[in-house]
């Protein structure tokens, strides 16, 4: 179904209630101008005035979006920064947007994660396996890798079987 382009004040519109809705990307807000028939030039200038207006702001998406994913999906910094990387957000807010995330309550949250995982797999008799299994999980939630080494060390020394 190919409806008609909209002009770039009805573009700029819907972009006004999609940007208010959520925090959005600029990658994400580019997409959407272009798909609905906008062209380069125009799209720029749209994305010019969202910025002016406040609709748009890189660093406020991600503050919201790191505090966001550390908090609903307990994700560890290293998933974090690359999911932003894939957004095309700049490494100055990528900073900013982790230097938010506590500290206590960050390795609280990787604590917790790892208690967790353990608990799950106590079934595991093979020591060396149970500790991949732990390290692997806490890997793949972006976990920092010296981290992880650290909690996998502590987790096989407080249990004893």
């Amino acid at each position: 179904m190919s409806l008609s382009p909209l002009t770039k004040e009805q573009a700029l519109q819907k972009l006004r209630h999609y940007c208010a809705y959520q925090e959005r990307s600029h990658k994400e807000v580019k997409e959407k101008l272009y798909s609905f028939g906008l062209h380069k030039q125009e799209t720029e200038q749209a994305i010019a005035q969202l910025i002016e207006e406040g609709y748009l702001n890189e660093e406020r998406f991600a503050i919201q979006f790191a505090g966001g994913k550390f908090r609903m999906k307990q994700w560890g910094k290293v998933k974090i920064r690359h999911e932003l990387k894939l957004r095309q957000v700049s490494e100055y807010c990528i900073k900013k947007a982790l230097q938010q995330i506590d500290e206590d309550a960050y390795q609280q949250t990787l604590e917790k994660e790892a208690e967790q995982r353990w608990e799950q797999l106590r079934g595991e008799k093979n020591i060396f396996t149970k500790k991949r299994k732990l390290q692997d999980y806490l890997l793949q939630k972006g976990f920092e890798s010296d981290r992880v080494a650290e909690m996998v060390k502590k987790s096989s020394g407080s249990q004893s079987g």
